[in-house]
């Protein structure tokens, strides 16, 4: 009987091996949940009970799914106090992230579909590039709003944009002088807050947009 050569042997199990752990990651992606988790972690470092109360789940199912991405290298933790503070492994899972979304929307029909049927409620959003917001911007022209939550801000923001949450657009808007045209922007492109606040913005009279992309994408053609 003719013996198999040994290298051959030890190539193939390289590669068996190769793709048993590289199938830890996308045995770990298979959960919407913990996708959204990743998102979140991608915006800045939360305490299991942040995610928790985002997310609407329990922080015991918050946990199990931290657990998960642990296992796989994913997520990372720190203590802060009696609190647990999670974050990405890397920051090249961000980048992962936003890969997968963008495959995800040029191969999968139904992404798009629920996004045009989100954004059919929207269709007097007004938006500006990447390009047009960076012109403005260096001209003067335009107020640059973070409609993020303030911890998200303070972990990464826009250069010149200014924190304002959601919850505190309206106050804000009382002391906006007029005219002025404003861009806001948030956690990217299938952000709902952006979209609401710019809605908020027009009813209001102001000129208004919704900045193409997000925080991830601005930052990686700024580089």
């Amino acid at each position: 009987m003719e013996s198999v050569p040994i290298a051959n042997t030890s190539a193939k199990e390289f590669k068996s091996e190769l793709f048993q752990q590289l199938a830890r990651v996308g045995k770990c992606l298979s959960s919407d949940k913990r996708l959204e988790v990743l998102s979140l972690l991608a915006q800045g470092p939360k305490s299991v009970e942040k995610l928790a109360q985002v997310t609407e789940m329990s922080v015991a199912n918050v946990s199990r799914h931290l657990q998960v991405l642990l296992d796989a290298r994913l997520v990372k933790f720190s203590k802060k106090g009696t609190y647990v503070i999670y974050s990405l492994a890397d920051p090249s899972i961000g980048a992962f992230l936003f890969a997968l979304w963008s495959i995800g929307e040029s191969q999968l029909a139904d992404v798009t579909r629920i996004k045009q049927e989100f954004l059919h409620e929207y269709k007097d959003i007004r938006t500006l590039s990447l390009e047009e917001a960076r012109t403005k911007m260096e001209a003067g022209a335009i107020i640059l709003l973070d409609v993020r939550p303030r911890d998200e801000y303070e972990a990464g923001h826009l250069a010149g944009a200014i924190s304002i949450p959601m919850e505190e657009l309206e106050p804000y808007l009382q002391n906006l002088p007029r005219p002025v045209e404003v861009v806001v922007y948030c956690r990217g492109p299938y952000c709902i807050s952006s979209t609401q606040a710019v809605a908020k913005l027009q009813r209001e009279g102001i000129t208004a947009y919704k900045l193409e992309g997000g925080e991830h994408e601005w930052l990686k053609e700024a580089n």
